[in-house]
């Protein structure tokens, strides 16, 4: 099962983007108002979980500077990945698209397409705010 946000243009240089990205701290910014928990369990992993959810842990798998960001399951059964694409518009502003992928059967994939739809949704609007703080 394969998710993508619509792509967000940010009034920000890709570099600022792709280094709020990597510092996972900064994914506290970007939950929810429903967040439950957020943990820091060290710098590349979190965990964070939603009201009436399972805590959900997330590390930093990957990154290619300026360009990408991905995060995957951070432990437990669930097999999954969020990316975060940044592409440079200029040197002033940058387009992100976040994407979830991970292999789930299709009971469980019905289950979870929408929360983990509206989830995406919320980080990417929460994303140039966060940035403006």
């Amino acid at each position: 099962m394969k998710l993508e946000s619509q792509g967000n243009t940010i009034q920000k240089p890709a570099r600022e983007v792709y280094d709020f990205l990597t510092n996972i701290k900064n994914f506290e910014k970007l939950m929810p108002e429903n967040i439950s928990k957020f943990e820091v369990i060290d710098e590349t992993t979190f965990v964070f979980a939603l009201k009436g959810m399972p805590e959900i842990p997330l590390k930093l798998q990957d990154s290619i500077p300026v360009s990408k960001v991905i995060l995957g399951a951070g432990g437990g059964k669930i097999d999954f990945s969020l990316t975060g694409d940044i592409t440079e518009i200029d040197e002033t502003s940058s387009s992100v698209k976040l994407s979830f992928e991970g292999n789930f059967n299709p009971m469980m994939a019905m289950m979870i397409k929408g929360p983990i739809t509206k989830f995406l949704e919320t980080l990417n609007t929460n994303l140039p705010v966060a940035l403006d703080q």
